[in-house]
């Protein structure tokens, strides 16, 4: 039988684990070896969907953005395959694969025939899009931003000439320490018809997900300083 990879979605909000289907559990039971991106958080994730799990039974290989590529984690990736292992990989929140660096494993799995299976779960990305009333047609996750503040404004322009010409929702996302800089630089520097969608704590108790134009957003800017949050904006 061939290796099943299981990407298996974590929580967005540690207080959420309603959003996680039942299913994922099973999967978890059906693995030997873990890739993940944090071991000790993803340890205790698993220990609370699973509490009869012998956490010290499994194998573990931390495989984050710093050393996913190593040639470490690619001889134990391929040797697990080949040993006819089934392995789940995690990221810290969301789902593997998105925004996260397990691609990369996942990329190796299909060049070694083994069976990729994604699971059901939250991803602030998607549930953002959905609750946004922005364009769920066509849209572009861009990522990270650019720090220096000139490139940032560059990327900002760009950003809502692509959208107006494509109507196209652009995402992206920031460091949640440096919201509200970026927030500032939205709201100073975008068109005032632009439509911007701030989505924060997704999933939490303390969620809010509101659009508005940029003209509405001015007159008063919510408080995202270490809030994990999302925008979208729409031209």
């Amino acid at each position: 039988m061939p290796s099943t990879i299981y990407l298996i979605p974590s929580l967005l909000d540690s207080e959420a684990a309603e959003s996680l289907p039942a299913y994922i559990t099973n999967a978890v039971k059906d693995c030997q070896v873990f890739f993940v991106e944090d071991e000790r958080t993803a340890r205790r994730f698993l220990k609370s969907l699973w509490k009869e799990m012998v956490i010290d039974s499994y194998e573990w290989h931390l495989a984050d953005k710093t050393t996913i590529q190593s040639q470490e984690i690619s001889s134990a990736f391929r040797k697990a395959v080949k040993e006819g292992k089934n392995i789940g990989i995690l990221s810290e929140a969301g789902c593997p694969g998105v925004a996260d660096p397990g691609q990369v494993l996942v990329a190796m799995a299909h060049t070694m025939g083994a069976i990729v299976k994604p699971l059901v779960g939250p991803n602030s990305i998607l549930l953002a899009l959905m609750a946004s009333g922005l364009s769920g047609q066509k849209f572009t996750f861009v990522g990270y931003l650019p720090i220096d503040a000139s490139q940032r404004l560059k990327a900002l322009k760009e950003l809502e000439v692509i959208s107006l010409r494509d109507s196209c929702t652009q995402i992206f996302i920031e460091t949640p320490y440096r919201n509200n800089q970026l927030l500032d630089t939205i709201a100073r520097n975008c068109r005032p018809t632009t439509k911007l969608c701030i989505a924060s704590n997704i999933t939490g108790s303390k969620e809010s997900i509101q659009t508005k134009t940029i003209e509405d957003w001015r007159k008063k800017l919510p408080e995202l300083h270490k809030q994990p949050a999302i925008f979208l904006l729409h031209s």
